[in-house]
C-alpha cells in the first residue's frame, strides 16, 4: 500500500496561495469551515500551513486592523507558528503515520515539492477501522476482503 491510497487530491482541497491577502485567507477559512489550510506558491510548491491561531494572534497584535485594510496585508506578513510537515508521494506509510500522529492533515508533495493533495487523519482512521472489522471476521471472509483490497490498491497505483 502507498500514500496515494489515502490521498485527497489538490482539486478537492481548500488551499491559499502565498500571494493572497489576509482578507482572502480569512474568507477562504470561513467558507471552508476549516481551522488550518495549506499554503502553496502559484507554481505549485508547498509553502506551509496557515491556521486560525496564526490569524487570531496577528489580528490581536494589530488592533488597528480592519477588514478593509486586511486587503492590503500580504498573507506572508502573518507569522506561522508551525507548518504541517509534508510527505513525498513515494515515502513509506510509516512516514505518513508518524506525521499524522501530530497533524490533522499531512500535505503530500511530488518529487519536486509540488503540492498534490493531503491525507487526513480521518481517512487513516477509516481504513484502520475497516482492517479491525475484517480481523474479527471468519478467515474465509478475511481472505476475500484482502484480495479485494489488493486489487483496489493495484488499480489506484496504476
Amino acid at each position: 500500500m502507498n500514500i496515494l491510497f489515502f490521498l485527497t487530491p489538490k482539486k478537492d482541497v481548500s488551499f491559499i496561495y502565498d500571494d493572497n491577502t489576509l482578507r482572502q485567507a480569512l474568507e477562504k477559512l470561513e467558507r471552508s469551515h476549516l481551522t488550518a489550510i495549506p499554503m502553496i506558491k502559484r507554481t505549485g510548491e508547498y509553502v506551509g500551513t496557515l491556521n486560525e491561531g496564526d490569524l487570531l494572534w496577528y489580528i490581536k497584535n494589530h488592533s488597528d486592523l480592519t477588514l478593509s485594510n486586511a486587503e492590503d496585508v500580504p498573507i506572508t506578513a502573518v507569522p506561522r507558528r508551525s507548518d504541517n510537515e509534508p510527505v513525498f508521494a513515494y515515502n513509506s506509510i510509516d512516514d505518513l503515520y508518524t506525521k499524522a500522529l501530530s497533524q490533522n492533515f499531512v500535505p503530500v508533495v511530488d518529487g519536486r515539492g509540488v503540492f498534490i493533495g493531503i491525507v487526513t487523519r480521518r481517512e487513516i482512521f477509516k481504513y484502520l477501522y475497516k482492517v479491525c472489522q475484517t480481523a474479527e471476521q471468519p478467515p474465509e471472509k478475511r481472505q476475500q476482503q484482502q484480495l479485494q483490497r489488493m486489487q483496489l490498491a493495484r488499480t489506484t497505483t496504476t
